[in-house]
């Protein structure tokens, strides 16, 4: 990779010094590794003496279950579903013992329904792993807000981390959940597959669960032809720093490519790219950088290097996410500006604000030419400015900006809904709890613009905490159905804290706000409910589409009046357990 000497000298004065802070004696495990431990009083001796020596139920994805108490389960050796060819189908298997196993491991086999088979290669199997977690805001009502001190918030470690460890030591006296998730292939023939899934250990006896799923006659799209618009915001200097490895380097892209493969197979549709230094003020462990070079050149004309934004564009581009390419941002957190000064040969900063002349000036060479080279490379009609949460008068000046340089630039905000801007807006994500108009999102839809809604930290329910009930992942989905969303946003993909795979606790924010999926390519309860939920509005659209086509009035208003529940109000009335799981189980009889 060829970096000019002008990014070299950038990115050594404001990345270098982030990269080598860390404490050399801090480990970052990729493979096996401890869990932390917390003070919560659980099941004693007496209690688990009672237990039969080591057992095993399938149980339900609702559920976190303790590491350390024993399960409140109604055994159960059969788990039976119905699921559409390309479906993705989420089971939790629960093994729990009063003496050291060693060496479990999982099997499964082949699903068969007569001479057609579901290969064993399809169905993977995790080891469900223990982080440690925090609650909402002393008064239940968010989660935003500083955590400088752990103690003053009620911590305990909850299940989470989907691990890829294959075999695993599961102690006494303790609860060791598995995840399977099978992904049906879109070729597979319907009918009504059956097959088993063995837990095996040196010290204990096989012991087996069966499997019972019925494949309908009916297809989901690939992730990639998904319409659900997914914009979870990825983090590749979190990567960096966690893997050790150098900024940009081979072994960086080599260590996200897995990881952003996983995003790209739950419909990912967003790139995100930073085009300045910190456009949020470094409020994450790993504070995002530009991408873009900018030079001041001796004669006051300007020059910019695209290396790392045309690799990271090319890179995801490559792992299947090529939807749109969302750069952040001309209206930063702090209105502090980067740039090399080739007079000085130092890295300055211009400090300015929408609508002032230095502002217009600094971002006006840069969208002129940023506009040129995205032409070149062929990006520009995916391509927008993207702001988030910035305010109304900010926005009007930047729009102002934009529009008289490169008036065909599309523009994305995530934020408040401001009726004066709107229009000129591509791509909207309004904050949850609130709606668009119903004659503003029809027309936006008539031209072609995107229409999503975003959570934060500022949701308590539902949410995708490592406390939130795992149910509230799979609600979203039917909720940005039942709004009429074109899909969800969320900031942060993988926005990891400094040891994620065992404490998920931030100093803002609740514990999981900052990542949905763990190190070593590791996926969590969360992202897979979150999946599931994207599957169903797929579902429900597909069977929408169907309907209106074929004039079945009756199944139509049947499966809208089932799709309008999803309501904030029904979800505080219900929980998203009940909810999900009746929904579910009524567009299964489709």
């Amino acid at each position: 990779m060829y970096l000019s000497k002008q990014t070299n000298i950038i990115l050594c004065f404001l990345l270098c010094s982030s990269l080598f802070g860390y404490a050399q004696t801090e480990k970052f495990p990729l493979g096996n590794y401890e869990e932390l431990t917390d003070e919560k009083a659980y099941d004693g001796i007496d209690i688990w003496s009672k237990q039969t020596d080591t057992q095993l139920s399938w149980g339900t994805t609702d559920t976190r279950y303790s590491k350390l108490n024993v399960p409140s389960i109604r055994k159960g050796l059969n788990f039976s579903a119905k699921a559409w060819k390309g479906e993705r189908v989420n089971a939790q298997a629960v093994l729990w013992t009063k003496k050291d196993l060693s060496n479990v491991t999982v099997t499964v086999s082949d699903l068969k329904c007569g001479a057609s088979v579901i290969s064993a290669s399809v169905i993977k199997t995790n080891f469900v792993r223990y982080v440690m977690t925090d609650e909402l805001n002393k008064d239940g009502e968010g989660a935003c807000g500083y955590r400088l001190n752990k103690d003053e918030w009620d911590s305990s470690l909850v299940a989470d981390v989907l691990d890829i460890v294959k075999r695993i030591d599961v102690k006494a006296n303790t609860v060791q959940p598995v995840w399977v998730t099978i992904w049906i292939p879109s070729g597979a023939k319907a009918g009504k597959y059956n097959g088993k899934l063995t837990v095996s250990g040196e010290n204990t006896s096989p012991m087996t669960l069966n499997i019972d799923l019925e494949v309908q006659n009916r297809t989901l799209p690939s992730p990639k032809d998904w319409h659900f618009h997914l914009d979870l915001w990825q983090n590749p200097y979190s990567v960096a720093r966690y893997y050790q490895v150098p900024l940009w380097s081979p072994a960086h892209f080599d260590a996200m490519r897995p990881i952003m493969q996983l995003l790209a197979n739950a419909g990912q549709k967003v790139i995100t790219a930073t085009i300045m230094h910190k456009p949020w003020n470094g409020q994450t462990e790993d504070p995002f950088d530009a991408m873009v070079g900018k030079t001041k050149k001796i004669d006051g004309s300007w020059a910019y290097d695209y290396t790392v934004f045309d690799q990271w564009v090319e890179f995801m581009q490559s792992v299947g996410i090529d939807r749109q390419i969302n750069c952040y941002t001309l209206i930063p957190w702090a209105l502090d500006f980067d740039y090399f000064d080739q007079a000085t040969n130092r890295v300055l900063f211009v400090k300015t604000e929408p609508g002032n002349t230095l502002y217009n000036e600094y971002w006006g060479n840069f969208l002129a030419d940023f506009a040129k080279h995205l032409r070149q490379k062929g990006w520009f009609d995916k391509t927008t400015i993207a702001m988030d949460e910035r305010p109304l008068e900010s926005m009007i000046e930047t729009i102002k900006l934009i529009r008289s340089v490169e008036p065909e630039f599309k523009i994305s905000l995530a934020g408040r809904y401001h009726p004066e801007i709107e229009k000129e807006l591509y791509d909207l994500c309004i904050a949850f709890g609130y709606q668009y108009p119903g004659e503003v999102k029809a027309d936006r839809e008539k031209a072609g613009k995107i229409s999503t809604v975003y959570t934060c930290c500022a949701e308590a329910r539902p949410n995708t905490f490592t406390f939130s009930p795992p149910a509230e992942a799979a609600w979203i989905g039917w909720h940005v159905m039942a709004g009429n969303y074109d899909g969800y946003l969320r900031w942060s993909y993988n926005s990891w804290t400094i040891d994620p795979l065992r404490d998920s606790r931030f100093r803002t924010w609740a514990a999981g706000d900052c990542y949905l999926v763990y190190p070593g390519v590791r996926s969590s309860i969360r992202m897979e409910r979150l999946i599931e939920g994207i599957q169903d509005y797929e579902k429900c659209r597909i069977l929408k589409e169907e309907f209106t086509q074929k004039g079945e009035k009756a199944k139509l208003d049947k499966l809208n009046e089932l799709i309008s529940r999803f309501t904030t109000e029904e979800l505080v009335k219900q929980g998203a357990n009940k909810m999900v799981e009746n929904a579910r189980k009524k567009l299964s009889e489709y």
